[in-house]
């Protein structure tokens, strides 16, 4: 903190119109969000592109939202190089001392337009007059000097044509650069992370089972000092229960999440889990933090104790701001390769707010500005019947912006999978199962590279009896599973088989469940498509070939117009060679994510159901 300085640059009209500027305002205090002070300069050129202030905010300075922390601001005028310099030294003192944020209102002029090309005078055509006719800072201070004697008229035009010269042999310099060495751009800010490493191999996710067996433990145990430590019985019932899979080798979602935290941070790597209410989970499922339940302010946070000379372990309830905290967190995991940095959106619809830091930074990040970051988004998504807001975490927007092209089948080898991830600009998947849960984000480390990864998180799953993961599918020489092939009755006779089906997520619980109720075990295969993008041709090939005979389907509890089907629909064209075609079954379309009405949902449920498992 003593050897950085936080700078953010503003446009006025930006610093008084933009919420996320508020947002971030209000991280500036927070434990787990401060850069203990940021200086933020606005450069007040007194228009917001055509707009007269008067029409662009209702208070009196652009600077006044920084009033809402006691931000001290500074107004100073930018014609006057000495008042600025001194400001700056005010600021940076401030700021060094305090550690909290401050304010520099350049006040300033356009002497274009909004651009080069731009004409001002259409709008503005007085202020733009009196500019005109106004001399330049570096005129007005330059003859302030001469008429001062400090410096001779020669001085000046030396040390302006020293500068043009610099300018002139950089831009020179620049047009004879003829390629851009991308391994540079991508090594700097992570110095030695690429070096030595083979791009293409990735190392193992398994791990032994008495790292599953002491971290589980850990985790589900009350603190040592439990004599004075007053736990809710609530959580109590939890940490048997928890202590009850342990012994039966079988892991839960929070268990299989526990896991791959706590084996991660066991191997020296920092784990930071960031978002709203994710200390306790929105379902109340995942409890990092135990709270003494009659002393203020105690609380025991397991995971922060399970071996003496473990990485930190960093889990944090953010402020109610998704664009903000989101933002931080992509700068959080752009600073160390190391770590992992979760994200989690309360509902998996609230990402809509944070949709400027998904579309400009995270999709696009190596491709705009050749960053990789590993973030991680967790985004709780599923059809539940509990209404349209917080069903759906927009899992087709994430597909939409996925980069791979939907017409190449890469040629197969044994680097397939991985050389999938490493031409990717990110990872969306829809994970059913603890223990591919535990995988993937285990293997967010595992790469040899960095790359986001979406996933959509469950809700009634985190406690559904059948989705839990025996340890076997933990242990040493275990990996993430892209698509899970059918395990059951149909696949000991894939001859016999009427109907494969494809799907993604909870609601191959629902078909399962029906298929069995409906006796029809050997006749139907469910194959689950865990990573759905990059999208797994091989497997996807592999298991249609294995039922010839079969109808091939996609099935998914979204609408038509959304989920995974817009995105599968023509790679499975591509992966079966259009040799054969597959059938939709769904929801039809429609503008909303979900019914508002539990019968309806479960008419549509019912639906969906039939038309899947008819024949």
């Amino acid at each position: 903190m003593f050897q950085v300085m936080s700078i953010l640059l503003h446009g006025d009209a930006a610093f008084c119109g933009q919420g996320i500027v508020f947002e971030t305002m209000h991280l500036s205090d927070l434990p787990d969000y401060t850069t203990h002070g940021t200086i933020h300069i606005v450069v007040n050129n007194q228009i917001g592109f055509t707009t007269d202030p008067r029409h662009s905010r209702s208070s009196p300075y652009c600077t006044d939202v920084a009033r809402v922390v006691n931000a001290p601001i500074f107004h100073v005028n930018s014609d006057d190089p000495e008042a600025v310099m001194h400001v700056c030294k005010v600021a940076a003192e401030w700021r060094a001392t305090f550690h909290k944020d401050c304010v520099i209102d350049l006040v300033s002029y356009r002497r274009n337009g909004h651009n080069e090309i731009d004409e001002p005078m259409f709008t503005q055509p007085l202020m733009y007059r009196k500019i005109k006719h106004t001399p330049p800072a570096l005129d007005k201070y330059a003859n302030s000097l001469i008429t001062d004697g400090v410096v001779s008229p020669e001085e000046v035009k030396d040390v302006k044509d020293k500068y043009e010269k610099i300018c002139e042999e950089a831009y020179n310099n620049a047009r004879q650069e003829t390629h851009i060495k991308y391994k540079d751009w991508l090594d700097s800010p992570w110095s030695g992370f690429f070096e030595g490493k083979d791009p293409l191999k990735v190392s193992p996710t398994g791990i032994k089972e008495d790292t599953l067996i002491h971290i589980g433990k850990k985790f589900s145990s009350p603190p040592p000092n439990a004599a004075e430590f007053v736990i809710h019985k609530g959580i109590e019932r939890i940490l048997k229960a928890r202590m009850e899979m342990i012994e039966a080798r079988t892991v839960d979602w929070a268990l299989g999440e526990a896991m791959a935290f706590g084996s991660l941070l066991k191997e020296g790597i920092h784990v930071r889990l960031s978002g709203q209410d994710v200390e306790r989970g929105t379902f109340s499922h995942r409890h990092h933090v135990l709270h003494h339940q009659t002393v203020d302010k105690a609380t025991y946070r397991p995971l922060c104790y399970l071996y003496p000379d473990q990485a930190p372990y960093t889990v944090c309830n953010s402020s109610l701001s998704e664009f903000g905290v989101l933002g931080f967190e992509l700068g959080y995991s752009m600073t160390n390769p190391n770590a992992l940095v979760c994200w989690e959106a309360q509902f998996g619809d609230f990402n809509n707010t944070a949709q400027c830091i998904i579309d400009q930074f995270i999709s696009s990040g190596q491709a705009k500005w050749v960053r990789q970051s590993g973030l991680v988004m967790l985004q709780p998504h599923g059809l539940e019947g509990m209404g349209p807001e917080h069903s759906s975490a927009r899992l087709e927007r994430f597909l939409q912006m996925s980069a791979d092209d939907p017409d190449y089948f890469p040629p197969e080898s044994e680097e397939f999978a991985v050389r999938q991830l490493h031409d990717s600009n990110w990872i969306v998947a829809n994970c059913s199962t603890p223990a591919n849960y535990f995988h993937i984000l285990r293997r967010q480390i595992a790469l040899p590279f960095r790359k986001p990864l979406i996933i959509m998180t469950p809700k009634s799953l985190l406690r559904h009896p059948e989705a839990k993961s025996n340890f076997d599918l933990m242990l040493e020489d275990t990996q993430f599973l892209r698509v899970i092939p059918e395990e059951g009755a149909a696949a000991q006779n894939p001859n016999g088989v009427k109907k494969l089906l494809f799907c993604s997520g909870k609601v191959y619980y629902d078909l399962k469940k029906a298929r069995t109720e409906r006796k029809l075990d050997d006749k139907i295969a469910i194959a689950r498509m865990e990573q759905i993008s990059p999208f797994p041709y091989d497997l996807v090939k592999k298991e249609a070939a294995k039922y010839a005979n079969a109808e091939l389907l996609w099935a998914q509890e979204e609408h038509k117009n959304q989920g995974a089907w817009t995105y599968v629909q023509p790679r499975f064209h591509t992966a079966l060679n259009g040799t054969r075609g597959v059938i939709y079954a769904g929801r039809p379309t429609s503008s909303s994510p979900a019914t508002g009405s539990k019968v309806q949902h479960l008419k549509e449920l019912k639906q969906l159901v039939d038309d899947s498992l008819t024949f």
